[in-house]
């Protein structure tokens, strides 16, 4: 996943960008400024959310993420990101290794799941009847 910050003035000027690795954030910015701020924005610390799909059932207040994951670079893009006079855009950089079809969409989210991660099985086709001369 990669985020893209700019300013909202111009939304198509990107000014710097952070990518999650798989450990931590990697960021870059020809400008040293930008570049300096998306290093603070994305230190490796905990950051406190009150999101509810955080939380156990049951219970009220703010969710602690701990840093080295994705939910984590997620929410500090989003919500550090508040405290500057930047902007961000995530950006999912998934390649399409799997055969996912777009189109087919027909499919329930289930049986796209099962396809994808059961082994291909040929299915077998009984053989045709042909005439035998007499």
């Amino acid at each position: 996943m990669r985020a893209d910050f700019y300013r909202e003035d111009e939304p198509d000027t990107v000014l710097g960008s952070a990518w999650w690795n798989g450990r931590s954030a990697e960021v870059s910015s020809e400008d040293a400024e930008v570049r300096g701020t998306l290093t603070r924005l994305f230190r490796s610390t905990p950051i406190v959310v009150d999101d509810p799909s955080l939380r156990p059932a049951g219970s009220t207040g703010e969710a602690v993420v701990q840093p080295g994951s994705l939910e984590w670079f997620r929410l500090v893009a989003v919500s550090r990101t508040a405290s500057t006079d930047m902007h961000v855009r995530l950006v999912p950089e998934v390649t399409n290794k799997t055969g996912w079809d777009p189109a087919s969409a027909y499919r329930t989210f289930r049986q796209v799941v099962t396809r994808m991660e059961s082994p291909a099985t040929p299915v077998s086709e009984p053989e045709p009847e042909v005439a035998k001369p007499l």
